[in-house]
């Protein structure tokens, strides 16, 4: 038998004798080898680097893949407001994760219950993350059973949470990312779940333990080489990327669903709203007629007449009470409005880049030791940044400093050197007009670098603001009753999705 395996072995590198040789078959059938050196990958005799064949990663919970395209961002009607604030330009989306619902009642209450469990030294942690309840209130209405009830509620634990803040939603995120990528490890079997041991920095976060900042209870580590055993590292592909506010122009793009009205490139209609047509549904005769969103349809009219309510439901609804989009994301248009990212700018969609548009990018670095290692984490569990300083980048060509929120935005403080007191633009009366005194002595722009975009139109609004080219923006302090937001992802790899990333379409 030996030899007759040695033969069929000869045979088969005598057949392939002109493609390669019968040392490379085994390079082929074997370890894999580098095109480059020759040597093994994966192969920890001969000190080789670990190649582990990763397409792309894996759908988080709760997102739905959107895959990346051109599109025309802006405006597809009348701009009765007159703000000329989203002038149509074409621009490109890379492909990434969109959240197909809202962030519910249910998922906040989740996030207050572990900083509550965990932040015992801080309880000032879990104060900050909590909604305001009292958004609800109004000087001539009665809205105080919302004031007690929306948040907590059994009811409403499938609607969308309201009351929280830019800055709230954007830490929602990264404790998202953490809890996802602690239960990854869970689930293969490399950490245990080890609640009662979490205590205030000792918590689970994928930066401080990729950085070897965080230990955790290990049940079996991952396997590298040979017979290593090893936290995760990153470059294993097994952790996901952070969950984090989607751009305007991916939230945007994602609304429009374009999937559901192109053929090949060519796109047989524009769309006003998420769907094709107007407000009503029209796809089926047994729902035809019926409205497509919640929100105001005139005024003084919240939900129809009783008995034959046009939107069914009096302030928000649950998450999926309407039909999703052609990406299969449910209430892009009403409902709640939705923060996005970006900083606000009037001429935003001038000012934009063609590809991956987005104005907010402040560049940080790590913070380290005098010895170059990196700082210790702080007290939340996190690892410490700072922001990259001009001197650093002064041979950059790409950036030059590290806040790019009002880069090249037309206002002063843009065109003038860092080293200019720009507040002195008061004495400026060529651009006196630009700018507004608060009567504390502080000179600042009507617009600010803490303006936030949000979008999609709300349970209290008109049908105007359900158009996703549509912006507003608010204070990224300030939360309101009509305000919400969804979780994106960036995608890594293939950009077509890979396995399991399938589009929906109707």
């Amino acid at each position: 038998m030996r030899k007759n395996g040695f033969l069929v072995f000869a045979t088969c590198c005598f057949l392939l004798t002109s493609l390669t040789s019968c040392q490379k078959i085994k390079g082929i059938f074997g370890k894999k080898k580098s095109a480059t050196t020759g040597w093994n990958y994966n192969d920890s005799k001969n000190g080789g680097i670990a190649y582990n064949k990763v397409k792309a990663q894996k759908t988080g919970p709760g997102l739905v893949f959107i895959p990346g395209g051109t599109f025309v961002m802006g405006r597809t009607q009348e701009d009765v407001m007159g703000t000329w604030n989203n002038v149509p330009k074409r621009v490109s989306i890379a492909s990434f994760y969109m959240d197909e619902t809202e962030v519910r009642n249910i998922d906040w209450l989740e996030y207050l219950a572990w900083l509550q469990r965990v932040y015992v030294t801080y309880p000032e942690v879990y104060k900050k993350a909590l909604p305001d309840t009292l958004v609800w209130r109004e000087q001539l209405g009665y809205n105080e059973p919302m004031v007690k009830n929306y948040l907590r509620f059994p009811a409403y634990a499938e609607y969308p949470v309201v009351g929280v803040s830019w800055e709230q939603a954007t830490e929602f995120c990264i404790w998202r990312t953490d809890r996802v990528n602690e239960q990854i490890l869970i689930d293969k079997g490399i950490l245990a779940h080890d609640p009662d041991n979490q205590k205030d920095e000792n918590n689970f976060n994928t930066e401080t333990y990729t950085n070897g900042q965080y230990t955790g209870t290990v049940k079996k580590n991952y396997k590298g080489l040979g017979k290593e055993r090893r936290p995760v590292k990153w470059e294993d592909g097994i952790l996901l990327p952070e969950y984090r506010l989607p751009t305007e122009a991916e939230w945007e793009y994602a609304a429009y669903g374009l999937i559901g009205n192109t053929e090949d490139e060519r796109i047989s209609n524009a769309r006003i709203y998420p769907w094709d047509g107007s407000w009503v549904r029209y796809a089926e005769k047994k729902s035809r007629g019926r409205m497509m969103a919640n929100f105001n349809r005139g005024k003084g009219d919240y939900m129809g007449v009783a008995g034959s309510a046009n939107d069914g439901w009096d302030y928000t609804s649950p998450v999926k009470a309407f039909w999703p989009n052609d990406f299969g994301l449910y209430d892009m248009a009403g409902n709640v409005n939705e923060w996005v990212a970006d900083v606000y700018r009037t001429l935003s969609f001038q000012d934009m880049a063609e590809f991956n548009p987005y104005r907010g990018n402040v560049f940080k670095t790590p913070l380290l030791n005098e010895d170059g290692t990196l700082a210790p984490k702080d007290s939340l569990g996190r690892m410490r940044y700072r922001n990259q300083t001009d001197a650093e980048l002064a041979t950059r060509e790409n950036y030059r400093t590290a806040d790019n929120r009002n880069f090249d935005d037309g206002d002063l403080k843009s065109r003038i050197s860092a080293d200019v007191d720009w507040k002195s633009a008061e004495n400026d009366k060529g651009t006196q007009d630009m700018y507004y005194n608060d009567g504390k002595g502080e000179i600042t722009t009507l617009i600010d670098d803490e303006a936030r975009v949000y979008k999609g139109g709300s349970w209290k609004d008109k049908a105007y603001w359900l158009n996703p080219g549509a912006r507003r923006y608010m204070n990224q302090k300030r939360s309101s009753n009509d305000i919400g937001f969804r979780c994106a992802m960036s995608h890594v790899g293939n950009a077509t999705g890979g396995k399991g990333n399938k589009v929906l379409q109707k």
